[in-house]
């Protein structure tokens, strides 16, 4: 029996010829994630332990950015905890406030991922560098923390679904809508523990920021992983940010998959998730006229630089709407930089938005955007569960960049055809 893109490099890196769905394997790990949330829980689990070093203090990377820049005392002594660790075991990527950014938007950036390479994070989205052609996927604190020490992780061998992709996107619909789609057609269980794998045409039309979107919520659907294949956009970007060897693997003929689906990207509709899953989706034209309090465009999801032009060139020459609480957050420090340079940030300010520093914050009910009982957001993060962006009667809408900007525009759900783009 043939072997998809996961298994083949699960196999590759737990020394076997060949492994089957279900089988229990014990993988070397290229990379070791954690941030100022999940990693105190590890050190406190390894120190238990008694190991005196880590396994390898280049693969590991650290990054506080959940509650960073400190929102409080806990966050501050957090954030120290992690900051100790990292130089008592001289950890070469640890990235503090100034250089770090959103975790999953930095490792690829910094060039820490690539191709071909396994990686565990401490974190649930870890599973975004599957873009690269890499396995990555999240796991507890307690595995991170191991991880760390040994520089191995034990998995269970995940089946697989297939995604064919043909056709390219229609104007402002971007990699979000199509993850919105997925998620909305085969729900938040539809993959639960398997490998979501995109191949098809289509794949080569989609921008790499696309691609980190759609692996990034592939957790929301359940799955263990997304992946996609390696083709000349990969390699041009990995190339551009890192100087790592990568190893190209593509899935045998004869892979098996407990499903498959086709989906033609020119058909794809802006889509929203509302609350409180992210399946619940509907498309623009099913929408009626639903007033907001809050946009949100940022996170791990849609703060990379395409996802800030996009919204620039919706608000451009606009304003927010009156009472609208518009907050734009760069995921990183290069990303944000850009943006300065290229004048999107000139933009945001003059529509009457707020820029930040790059942080996790309101996409997990952190700070900068905290919602109070019946207000509702529209943001570019993903997760909209009750509760997850402040109060437990609040609301949380799903959306790609473009219908942020141009809902903070109305001060309702719209989409930039609404302002005649």
């Amino acid at each position: 029996m043939g072997m998809t893109m996961t298994q083949k490099i699960l196999a590759a890196h737990a020394g076997l010829d060949c492994v089957v769905p279900g089988q229990l394997i014990e993988a070397d790990l290229d990379l070791v994630l954690g941030n100022d949330i999940t990693t105190p829980v590890a050190i406190h689990e390894v120190e238990k332990l008694n190991v005196k070093e880590v396994f390898d203090k280049d693969k590991i990377a650290l990054v506080p950015d959940h509650f960073a820049p400190n929102k409080d005392i806990k966050s501050a002594e957090h954030c120290k905890c992690v900051r100790d660790f990292a130089k008592k075991h001289d950890i070469t990527n640890y990235f503090e406030v100034g250089e770090m950014g959103i975790e999953h938007a930095l490792l690829p950036e910094k060039g820490l991922i690539v191709a071909g390479e396994t990686c565990i994070g401490a974190d649930s989205h870890t599973c975004t560098y599957g873009a690269l052609g890499a396995f990555s996927t999240g796991v507890g604190s307690t595995d991170m923390g191991a991880g760390m020490m040994t520089g191995k992780a034990w998995f269970k061998v995940p089946s697989a679904i297939k995604f064919v992709l043909k056709g390219k996107l229609s104007p402002w619909v971007s990699g979000k809508d199509l993850i919105l789609h997925i998620i909305g057609m085969i729900g938040v269980d539809g993959a639960r523990y398997r490998s979501m794998e995109f191949v098809g045409e289509g794949v080569s039309s989609l921008t790499m920021d696309d691609r980190f979107t759609v692996c990034n919520m592939a957790i929301e659907a359940g799955a263990k992983n997304g992946i996609f294949p390696v083709d000349e956009k990969t390699i041009a970007y990995m190339e551009e940010h890192s100087a790592k060897k990568y190893t190209v693997y593509e899935a045998d003929e004869d892979a098996e998959y407990d499903e498959t689906y086709v989906i033609d990207l020119s058909e794809l509709k802006q889509t929203v998730a509302f609350p409180h899953l992210p399946e619940n989706t509907r498309t623009m034209e099913e929408i009626d006229d639903i007033p907001i309090d809050q946009v949100v465009i940022g996170s791990c999801t849609n703060g990379r630089y395409d996802d800030l032009e996009i919204a620039a060139k919706v608000l451009k020459g606009r304003k927010v709407a009156k009472g609208m609480r518009c907050i734009i957050i760069p995921a990183t420090q290069a990303i944000y930089l850009k943006a300065v340079e290229n004048g999107l940030i000139t933009t945001f300010i003059q529509a009457g938005a707020v820029v930040s520093t790059p942080t996790c914050g309101p996409c997990l009910g952190g700070y900068m955007g905290i919602l109070s009982a019946g207000e509702r957001a529209v943001s570019t993060t993903n997760r909209n569960f009750v509760g997850r962006m402040g109060h437990v009667d609040s609301e949380v809408y799903l959306a790609s960049p473009a219908v942020a900007a141009a809902s903070a525009v109305t001060g309702k759900i719209s989409c930039p055809q609404d302002l005649g783009l």
